[in-house]
Parts: C-alpha cells; structure tokens; sequence
C-alpha cells in the first residue's frame, strides 16, 4: 500500500477526480490530514463512507517510528525506523529567529564526503516524499508545535532525489497543507551541476545552500569526491546562472577543520572566489566523531577566519555550537544505534 503522504494536493486531486468524486474530497481528506493530524481514515468523518474503504484499501497514514531521541539545550535528535527497517535522523534546533528542523531525504548517502559520518553509510534507497513529509510531523507531534523553518541538510544528498525533493516540496508549502512557507525552506546540495540547473528553472522560492567547504580543487577534491566530476569552476558558473535567473541570495555552508580549510590564506581564496556574488557564508564548528580522523578549527581559528571574510566584504556568519550530550554529526546517532552504543 502506498503512503498518503505521498501526495501532493494536486495528485490527490487527480486521483478523486478519476473516482468520481469531485475536487473537494481531496481538500476533505488533506484537511484531515495536515490541518487535524488524523492516525486513521476513519477519523475523517465528514468524508464518504466507500471513499473511506477505499483509502482504508489502498493507502497507509505513515510508515515512520521514533526510536530514539536525544535531548539537551535547544536541540532535539531523532532516529527514526523506516516501514522497512532502515534507519535515518533528523534534528531540531532552537534559534532566536524561530524553532529549525533538518531533516534526511535518503537512506544512506554516496557523495563519500571525508569529513561526513553519513558517507560511511552507502546510498541503500531514496526517501519517499511522504517519509520526509512524516519526518515534520512526528516531531511536531513530539514537540508539541509548529516548525517554522526547514533544512534539507540531514542524510543523503537532495539532488541525487530530485523528483521526491521537488513533490516533497510542494507538499508542505500547500496552503492547504502543512502551509510551511518557502522563503522558510532550505535545500542543501554538495553541488551537483545539472540539477542546480534544472532547479534553476524550477519555480520554487525555496533557499539554496551549497556544502563548500573548499575554495579550490585542491582542497575539495580531497574531501568531497563530488568536485572531481564538477570542479568548482562549473560550480560556481551553475551559481551564478541560479542568482541571474532568480535573484535570489545563495548560502554558501563551510565546515572549518583543523588544518585543511581553515588557514587565513585559504579564507582570502574564499573571499576572492565569492567577490561580486549575492550570497553569504555560514561557517560551521566541526562535529567529531569517533570514526574519522578530523579535528574541529579552534575558536580562535574560526574567528580568524571570519575576520578575514568580514574585511573582505563578505557577508559570513559562524553557525551556532549546540550542546554536547547528543550525537551531533550527520548520520551519528544512526551509526551509534547500528552499532549498539
């Protein structure tokens, strides 16, 4: 059986409409769904009774399971079972501009990125729309209130799960819907060109961030195998096309580690590289993990590095450190898990 969530309003749509019933039933059943964050079909009783059968017949509300959920100061992380077993997280956060949720779009991931615990697990499968779609709403039913902002950040690279992406989308921007403002959706990519194209031509008013990391091939082909099949040069064409053609501003993600991307040199390369561009650099502390070698920058490091981007009039931010008793890296807590810690 397929999950509901799944669908997008206008699927669902084309779906009652091919039973029959007009096009307020399935205004009825996302009501029911997203609005009053009904379990069961037969909690919809405002809606047919053989329309209820059939849906009861053919779909499923959900496959997610909380499994575990760690806790500390302004910052929750979840691991979540999928309906078949495999494993993936999401984490929210507390900033002073509203309440963040990052979440996962695959099993897995294959951009093999060195300093990433996610690129220890392969790729096993693609997240359906509706298992991120779900992802939303079982930790606002654990939190207990809406999420105002969302990154595509977790497990799994967005852009090698486009079309679920691009669904997933516009499932939780409906009006109708989860009504999750677009300007308030973020979508991270290590950099895949030709979909960084074809997003381009999307209209979605959704944020774009791109994982940097580096500011020339050097660097970033040691640690992210993505720039070897679209180095930095082609990169940074594709983004300056995206900001021509949309105008809109571009995040530039940069996670500073200790003696391979964070020297002053390194943070004048970047700052050269950015010159004259619409965007701005979020600088991210390193999350250690047991199983790779890399160390975090110091603070003193990271600010140096700042200062260096500031005096070169690039707007750049340094991310929020949050607490400690949670396995923070991407893909941590799952590989804990599988691990029995």
């Amino acid at each position: 059986m397929r999950n509901i969530y799944d669908y997008s309003l206008s699927n669902l749509t084309e779906i009652m409409l091919e039973l029959g019933y007009k096009k307020f039933a399935a205004l009825q059943v996302y009501d029911w769904l997203y609005k009053k964050r009904v379990k069961s079909f037969d909690e919809m009783t405002n809606i047919k009774k053989e329309l209820v059968n059939y849906l009861k017949e053919n779909y499923t509300i959900g496959t997610l399971e909380i499994v575990r959920i760690q806790k500390d100061i302004d910052v929750r992380k979840y691991l979540f079972n999928l309906g078949d077993n495999q494993k993936v997280e999401a984490v929210y956060m507390h900033h002073d501009y509203g309440h963040s949720l990052c979440i996962s779009t695959q099993v897995g991931c294959n951009m093999s990125c060195a300093f990433c615990e996610s690129g220890r697990l392969k790729k096993v499968r693609n997240l359906t729309s509706g298992e991120m779609t779900e992802q939303i709403i079982k930790i606002e039913e654990d939190l207990g209130f809406r999420i105002t902002h969302l990154v595509l950040m977790g497990i799994g690279e967005p852009f090698d799960n486009y079309d679920n992406v691009m669904n997933f989308i516009d499932i939780i921007n409906e009006p109708k819907g989860i009504e999750l403002g677009a300007r308030h959706i973020t979508i991270s990519t290590s950099g895949i060109v030709p979909k960084i194209k074809e997003f381009t031509n999307q209209d979605k008013q959704v944020n774009l961030a791109i994982s940097l990391h580096a500011p020339n091939n050097e660097i970033r082909n040691k640690i992210m195998p993505v720039n070897k099949a679209y180095p930095i040069e082609s990169l940074m064409d594709s983004i300056k096309k995206y900001i021509d053609k949309t105008n809109r501003r571009v995040t530039f993600e940069y996670i500073m580690i200790k003696d391979i991307n964070d020297s002053k040199e390194t943070a004048l390369e970047l700052a050269n590289l950015l010159k004259g561009i619409n965007c701005y650099v979020n600088l991210i502390p390193y999350n250690e993990t047991s199983h790779i070698e890399f160390k975090k920058s110091s603070k003193e490091q990271i600010m140096k590095f700042y200062d260096v981007l500031k005096k070169n009039k690039i707007n750049v931010t340094v991310r929020k450190e949050f607490g400690s008793k949670v396995d923070a890296a991407c893909g941590q807590l799952r590989a804990n898990y599988e691990e029995g810690k």
